[in-house]
């Protein structure tokens, strides 16, 4: 094996390893970002059934959900 050919495994093999890392970070963020979105979600739904709770029977009771 010649020089440049060594240097140049080595070249790519520090590229591929970046590449790792900035993967591993995108995950990573996805994932936090996810698990703060579900979180603000079941926030906003134990909120909204406690607002509705005081309604009188019958209200909500009805989703058209066809649109």
């Amino acid at each position: 094996m010649d020089t440049m050919s060594i240097v140049s495994s080595l070249l790519a093999a520090q590229a591929g390893n970046t590449q790792m890392q900035v993967a591993a970070t995108i995950l990573s963020s996805n994932a936090r970002t996810e698990k703060s979105t579900v979180l603000t979600l079941l926030g906003a739904a134990s909120q909204d059934t406690s607002s509705i709770a005081n309604v009188g029977a019958g209200i909500g009771g009805n989703l058209n959900i066809t649109a």
